[in-house]
């Protein structure tokens, strides 16, 4: 039985499959990024910064009912394209899914293949980051 993280991740992957090419994917990651709702300055801090990223990402992550909500945004147009993927998938799941489903869209969609190592290191520190919140708040339960 599929979980909300694995339907999330299948959607994405089949989202991907009707462009045919990577330019055509860059622009779909750029366009997604753009939809990134701001995140307040009070929360542009260092705390909330991953480290690892290239450019600049902060990522906050509340709970609520159970689930993690993340909040998240980079200067940077691609990897803000990235963030919105990952919130697609993650945020609004239970800690105990994130943590059981491993993120086979990366190797789906070939992202490490066609992501500048860079970027690839930020993707990773980004999954470290969801899957360590999810960690926790399984703990604090």
């Amino acid at each position: 039985m599929s979980n909300e993280v694995e339907t999330a991740q299948d959607e994405l992957i089949k989202e991907f499959q009707f462009l045919d090419n990577w330019m055509d994917r860059y622009q779909y990651l750029i366009d997604l990024g753009r939809r990134l709702p701001e995140l307040p300055e009070a929360e542009r801090i260092d705390a909330n910064k991953i480290k690892g990223c290239q450019s600049q990402v902060w990522f906050v992550a509340s709970e609520q009912n159970g689930r993690l909500n993340f909040r998240a945004i980079s200067d940077a147009a691609i990897v803000s394209g990235l963030i919105a993927m990952l919130l697609r998938i993650y945020s609004g799941r239970k800690p105990q899914e994130i943590l059981d489903t491993p993120p086979n869209f990366v190797a789906a969609l070939e992202l490490e293949q066609h992501l500048s190592p860079t970027r690839s290191n930020g993707l990773s520190s980004m999954l470290n980051a969801i899957r360590s919140f999810a960690t926790e708040a399984l703990q604090a339960a």
